[in-house]
């Protein structure tokens, strides 16, 4: 079974294909047990943001891994992706400032691409 920080990895490269907005990774591992990592990413619009799941789901499912939930898709405002150890957050922008999950999980530690090396 891949770690987290594989899934996270996988997940990153295939929003930053799809030209995400502002990707942050949160490590969550210490203060839950929801998850090891949140990805938090934004679309500038519905089609951007539902590419973006898309092409999240083809790379993971392309590497062994599928989803235990997606929800949000249909209306793309934002696109929640359960993969246990690793919850994707895809949001527009307007979405992502409204329910601002960083602060929410500001208790988490927000680490950059080369922390899941």
């Amino acid at each position: 079974m891949a770690s987290s920080k594989e899934l996270a990895k996988i997940a990153i490269e295939a929003m930053e294909d799809k030209k995400a907005i502002d990707i942050k990774i949160i490590d969550i591992e210490k203060i839950s047990t929801l998850a090891d990592y949140f990805i938090i990413a934004s679309g500038s619009n519905r089609n951007q943001v539902q590419a973006m799941a898309d092409e999240v789901d083809e790379k993971m499912s392309r590497a062994g891994y599928e989803p235990k939930n997606i929800e949000g898709y249909r209306n793309a405002n934002w696109i929640l992706m359960d993969y246990g150890d690793l919850v994707i957050h895809i949001f527009d922008e307007e979405n992502r400032l409204f329910y601002d999950l960083e602060r929410i999980w500001r208790d988490g530690n927000l680490v950059g691409k080369e922390a899941l090396e």
